[in-house]
């Protein structure tokens, strides 16, 4: 499976990771809508399961995909400080989104 991540978003969730509550997590991203032809993603912190695939990003950072969910493969997280601090991830695999 694979998962992309631009620097804000590495940024943000390397903080993240970095807290006392993130201990022995890892980044999840799950889906929180499925529409059938496109899903809403969302991004927490997590504990790997039996179907999880732990995916390796170029920016150091280790995400979570389900991989009994095809809408994970290939989401894109991006975080945008404008005009709202928060992340947007897509999927252009996998038709449009939004969040």
């Amino acid at each position: 499976m694979n998962c992309k991540i631009n620097r804000n978003a590495a940024k943000v969730l390397k903080q993240m990771l970095e807290s006392e509550e993130a201990e022995g997590k890892m980044v999840r991203v799950y889906v929180t809508l499925d529409h059938g032809d496109h899903a809403h993603y969302e991004v927490k912190l997590d504990t790997p399961t039996d179907h999880d695939e732990i995916v390796k990003t170029d920016k150091g950072i280790d995400v979570l995909l389900d991989k009994r969910e095809p809408f994970l493969d290939g989401v894109w997280i991006k975080y945008f400080y404008v005009p709202q601090a928060g992340f947007d991830i897509t999927n252009s695999s996998k038709g449009h989104h939004h969040h």
